[in-house]
């Protein structure tokens, strides 16, 4: 019979509106030995003693208070309280469903170390879910029910923040909360990715995730676009590029100008491209954009693609087939 303790960690601050809602989703798991430790991240409102309160009835909630401030140091501070043999994320204005700590824990039993257990996630808000989140989630999902997830990581984080589980052990070899990159959940999937964690398939939905105007990911300058693409070149340079490699950047919009303007402050050289007559053979930052038909000529290449428009990414994905280049070995989808 397997009893393996599992520790949930959850930050909180000011969620006294969705607190006992999460709470009581983690204490009507169908799956009992875990624990909560939640930490107080300066909290104003009446959300500490609600978690006081599940603390008090439930000695499986534990309730410490961040020394400093902000979700990572916070994230430290459960993570320096917890004991168990597993490791999972919760979301405090989240809730999930009964079965997800048992169907998470025995898929990683099953699976070994050096496996990473994802579910599928639903968003839900009063308001209605917008259409970029919907969007979201069904790309997120797809990719998590064939757990091939780490194949367009540098398009959006791909793995869910508060839908997780991993071994202690991986999480430690992984460097667990210790980095201070954000967006911190993004950079999370980075290292599992780095470590070459495998994503275990998952068909069900775990995790109900709830939008509303104030949600630090909406707020917070931690979680605004540019930290994204700075987490995704800082990888991409890390990870895939080796200095015997040719980067190419294809697209002169705002995004590819960014990634264009931050080699140059490297001093990395690269091939910049794109499509648009307006724009080949104009010199930004001092370099000369051309078509990307060039990408023929040039061997042993590394493409950041910043174009958005789907269609446009249909046409460059049978570009690169033309090539033989592989999708997430030879160019990445950075959007």
């Amino acid at each position: 019979m397997v009893n393996s303790l599992v520790s949930i960690l959850i930050p909180f601050k000011d969620v006294e509106d969705y607190l006992e809602e999460c709470l009581n989703s983690i204490q009507n798991q169908t799956y009992k030995n875990w624990e909560v430790i939640a930490v107080n991240d300066g909290s104003v409102d009446n959300s500490l003693a609600i978690a006081t309160k599940f603390a008090t009835l439930d000695k499986r909630f534990k309730v410490v208070s961040n020394d400093e401030s902000g979700i990572i140091t916070a994230l430290r501070k459960a993570y320096k309280h917890c004991k168990g043999e597993y490791i999972s994320r919760m979301d405090a204005d989240d809730h999930m469903t009964p079965d997800r700590i048992q169907i998470m824990l025995h898929s990683l039993i099953d699976n070994g170390k050096g496996s990473l257990a994802v579910g599928k996630v639903k968003y839900f808000s009063k308001h209605g879910v917008n259409d970029g989140y919907d969007r979201y989630e069904k790309w997120l999902n797809k990719l998590t029910e064939t757990g091939t997830n780490f194949q367009e990581i540098y398009k959006e984080c791909v793995i869910p923040s508060p839908c997780w589980m991993v071994h202690k052990s991986d999480f430690d070899n992984c460097g667990a909360f210790t980095p201070d990159r954000y967006p911190e959940d993004y950079d999370l999937a980075f290292r599992f990715y780095e470590k070459e964690l495998t994503c275990i398939p998952c068909t069900s939905t775990l995790h109900y995730w709830r939008d509303y105007d104030n949600r630090t990911s909406r707020t917070s300058e931690h979680y605004a676009q540019n930290y994204f693409l700075d987490i995704k070149l800082h990888y991409f340079l890390k990870l895939e590029y080796q200095s015997t490699n040719e980067i190419v950047v294809w697209g002169a919009g705002k995004k590819g100008k960014k990634i264009a303007n931050t080699l140059v402050q490297k001093k990395i050289p690269f091939h910049w491209v794109c499509d648009n007559p307006k724009k080949i053979g104009k010199d930004i930052y001092g370099v000369q954009l051309k078509h990307f038909s060039i990408l023929k000529d040039i061997k042993n290449s590394k493409t950041i693609i910043s174009v958005a428009n789907e269609e446009e990414q249909l046409s460059i994905h049978s570009f690169f087939t033309e090539l033989n280049n592989t999708s997430a070995k030879d160019y990445f989808f950075f959007c």
